[in-house]
């Protein structure tokens, strides 16, 4: 035991600068939400008016969550819970594969296992780290949210429940660690089950049940397939239900056993799913950095456009049900018809349009996956190797920027086919199916900029590139999804590019906006391809 503690204080100083950004950021970000809240939603007549809102538009279940009665602190959640929750989900995933597959990967396991500990652990010092991680994230959530004036059981309770999701998905990174042969795949997986969670948790509370009232709703079955939807039944701040909690901590357990005992029965470097070896010699396509960042990146682009085509099939196939189910409520019916212009047809084009927006996001984090990838290869030694042919670094940049940008296209271009093909097979699209398509692709403008400015800060700073490039796509989705709930300036709204997208098929295309994001992309892509010739390779 007094190993593992030693080899957790050591994991826990590699990562004494990454855990406290995830956990002051997230905690901000609640403190925020709930300041922001306190003051545009002091009184129950503004509070009873945002409820009512939410609860007329199932996109707005969707990506938020479900409203829970009146209450600066059930407003709070309601509003922020989902986000919070899938940053802690990331957080602990990463932190889980960063310790265990990745240091498989680049041999340090291999020096640690030279020492008489057990097999498993450096696993069991990664739980430690990461429940550790996430009590900590629970008490600065729940402090963020006694300061801004939230009842003192409510925030405990709200900060308790985003711990618990992180919790239960570092057991869940931690399987998926023994399971895929990479760091990278790994946490490709890991981030693939958040998003589906996510998904599934925004299915059920779209499906749900509004209630007479119009200030409460329950969610349908399909949310209890969710972490995130476990831990939004906790209520914290109007029917406290802790067990809810304690389900999440029991798997969490059951997780990290399954772990630890897939990790004593395999090999340093081993995993359930082999390495498949690669061919003998390059294709065609291999003697080229085009092709081969096309070969290095396309697992990834599969993926990100498995997921695309998923969102895209429930916005396709699930925008009618979620109409016919909230039009059957009479009250919610009466307030459809007021607010919505065209009735059902309009409330699936907002539905659409929603979860179109949420595939630019998508579409926006698979074009910086592929330009981060350079930063790996810089990292491992494998550039080196690469630019040591005659070949500029300029060309090496450009043909990741241009699968980058392919990235982007095929995953907005796949949520729109899907989406089209979801709405032509149920009948129910306002106006021809095929339309979707480029509603989705109105989103790649914005995207492409996200991917040129992680760009420049891989040429200017590499080694921040993938905090930043990351941290920039997070800034953008709070300026763009919070910035009026927080009171903004617009000015600052405006930096975001997803507030410069067209949100078709509900607005028109703006071809302006569209040009000037492409033009701002290109000329970021310009500045990274300058600055690059300009730096030496780092480690």
């Amino acid at each position: 035991m007094p190993g593992v503690l030693r080899l957790a204080r050591f994991q826990a100083r590699r990562d004494r600068a990454t855990l406290p950004v995830w956990i002051l950021g997230i905690s901000l970000l609640g403190f925020a939400t709930s300041n922001a809240v306190v003051i545009q939603f002091g009184d129950e007549p503004s509070q009873a008016a945002i409820l009512t809102l939410a609860a007329s538009n199932p996109a707005f279940l969707f990506v938020r969550g479900l409203p829970d009665g009146t209450g600066a602190g059930a407003v709070v959640f309601f509003q922020g819970f989902a986000f919070m929750a899938v940053l802690a989900a990331l957080m602990s995933t990463f932190l889980v594969v960063r310790h265990t597959r990745a240091d498989e990967e680049l041999g340090r396991a291999e020096l640690l296992g030279a020492v008489p500990l057990q097999r498993a652990a450096s696993l069991v010092a990664t739980f430690l780290l990461g429940g550790a991680a996430n009590l900590l994230l629970s008490v600065f959530v729940a402090a963020g949210f006694v300061a801004a004036g939230l009842p003192v059981a409510g925030a405990v309770g709200a900060g308790a429940a985003v711990g618990a999701v992180g919790v239960f998905f570092a057991g869940l990174g931690a399987v998926v660690a023994q399971v895929l042969p990479s760091g990278r795949s790994a946490n490709g997986a890991a981030a693939g089950l958040v998003g589906v969670a996510y998904l599934l948790r925004g299915v059920g509370d779209a499906l749900g049940s509004p209630a007479a009232d119009l200030l409460h709703v329950s969610s349908a079955w399909p949310s209890l397939l969710s972490p995130i939807g476990w831990g939004q039944r906790s209520r914290p701040f109007t029917s406290p239900d802790l067990v809810t909690l304690l389900v999440l901590l029991a798997a969490a357990l059951g997780l990290a056993a399954g772990a630890v005992m897939l990790r004593r029965v395999r090999d340093v470097g081993a995993s359930l799913v082999p390495q498949r070896g690669g061919r003998e010699r390059a294709g065609v396509g291999g003697t080229s950095f085009v092709g081969l960042a096309w070969r290095l990146q396309r697992a990834t682009v599969a993926g990100w456009c498995i997921g695309a085509a998923v969102l895209g099939a429930v916005a396709g196939a699930l925008g009618p049900l979620v109409s016919q189910t909230v039009s059957s409520v009479a009250p919610l019916k009466e307030l459809i018809s007021r607010l919505v212009p065209g009735g059902q047809a309009g409330l699936i084009d907002v539905f659409v349009t929603a979860l179109l927006g949420v595939a630019g996001v998508f579409a926006a984090a698979a074009g910086i996956q592929a330009v981060l990838r350079m930063r790996a290869e810089e990292a491992e030694g494998r550039a080196e190797f690469l630019l040591a042919a005659p070949k500029s670094r300029g060309r090496w940049l450009g043909a990741n920027l241009l699968i980058a940008a392919v990235s982007t296209v095929l995953v907005s271009g796949t949520t729109g086919v899907s989406a089209a093909v979801g709405l032509g097979l149920s009948g129910s699209a306002n106006g021809p199916a095929v339309s979707v398509v480029p509603a989705a692709l109105a989103h790649v403008p914005a995207a492409l900029v996200f991917l040129a400015a992680a760009a420049v800060v891989f040429a200017f700073a590499p080694r921040f590139s993938v905090l930043l490039g990351w941290g920039m796509l997070a800034a953008g989705l709070v300026l763009g999804e919070f910035g009026e709930l927080f009171g903004l300036p617009v000015w600052l709204q405006d930096i975001s590019p997803f507030r410069h997208s067209s949100a078709m098929p509900v607005e028109s295309f703006d071809p302006a906006g569209a040009l000037v994001l492409a033009l701002v992309a290109a000329a970021l892509a310009g500045m990274a391809a300058y600055s690059i010739r300009r730096r030496d390779l780092t480690t």
